[in-house]
């Protein structure tokens, strides 16, 4: 079988589990590099059966070396190569699964940049664009992933059970969020005085949408403004919502359903040691 029909199958058999599109096309994307890799090594189509692990192991060399990947960029590439392979094992179409007995990539675990309460309130105060200052100010209040946030439809937000549903997030999963009260006023004057009309809850009236490059640019710019050295994104903003919770005792679980998270794993890196805190500590004693 060629290695690019195994991708599509791949594909497809995704689809089946409800894996969400941006994963879908991740995964392809990455396998189609390898694919795209090994085409020039080999001079010639690529078969499935005929990849080894050494042809794995020199593809993540050449991400590394040739690429300039970061380890956590190329962790994520062998853990497409290894979902793909061990379902490729598993369905026959080749006799053994070449990533089986590769070596994880160790990655140093780096603590999230986040905002003080302060620092946002002072970066939302700054932003000059009205809709993208309610985003800021939605992501703040929710953790919603941007790409959440904007794809947010009318019926999403119920303002009157206080209720954001959050359809076919990440790993394509749904949840709700609570509305905090401060945020609740601003959806609401919001909605009532000069929100446009769209299907999208956040939409500009040129294109009945907003876009995550218009966030992006309008942040970029406001941290200009600013004259900060540090990078401001809208999941910074997402990070800080996590972290004013960790702050606030919110205990982790309910953290990790907020937030959307499959695992706790995943919540506990917003758990953060300031200087601070640890000296508060020691003086305990």
């Amino acid at each position: 079988m060629l290695f690019t029909e195994s991708i599509g199958k791949f594909g497809k058999y995704q689809a089946n589990i409800e894996r969400s599109p941006v994963t879908i096309q991740a995964y392809f994307e990455d396998l189609t590099l390898l694919n795209r890799y090994l085409q020039e090594k080999y001079n010639g189509p690529i078969y499935l059966e005929d990849i080894t692990q050494k042809d794995v192991e020199d593809y993540l060399f050449y991400l590394k070396e040739v690429k300039g990947y970061q380890p956590i960029s190329r962790k994520r590439v062998l853990g497409s190569m290894r979902s793909f392979f061990s379902y490729a094992y598993k369905s026959e179409w080749c006799d053994k699964n070449v990533t089986a007995k590769l070596e994880p990539i160790k990655c140093q675990q780096k603590e999230r940049h986040f905002l003080s309460e302060n620092e946002v309130n002072q970066f939302v105060d700054a932003i000059d664009h009205d809709l993208i200052w309610l985003v800021a100010q939605t992501l703040y209040y929710t953790g919603l992933r941007i790409s959440e946030c904007l794809n947010l439809q009318v019926d999403d937000i119920n303002l009157e059970e206080n209720l954001i549903y959050v359809k076919h997030g990440k790993g394509n999963k749904d949840r709700v969020i609570p509305i905090n009260p401060k945020l609740k006023e601003l959806l609401l004057d919001y909605k009532a005085n000069w929100r446009v009309e769209s299907d999208y809850f956040f939409a500009t009236r040129i294109s009945g949408t907003l876009s995550t490059t218009s966030v992006a640019r309008v942040f970029r710019e406001t941290t200009k403004k600013l004259g900060w050295k540090k990078k401001v994104t809208a999941h910074i903003l997402r990070h800080s919502f996590a972290s004013k919770l960790v702050k606030n005792n919110v205990h982790l679980v309910k953290i990790s359903k907020l937030l959307g998270h499959s695992s706790l794993k995943t919540t506990s890196i917003y758990v953060h040691s300031h200087i601070d805190d640890l000296k508060d500590a020691v003086n305990t004693l």
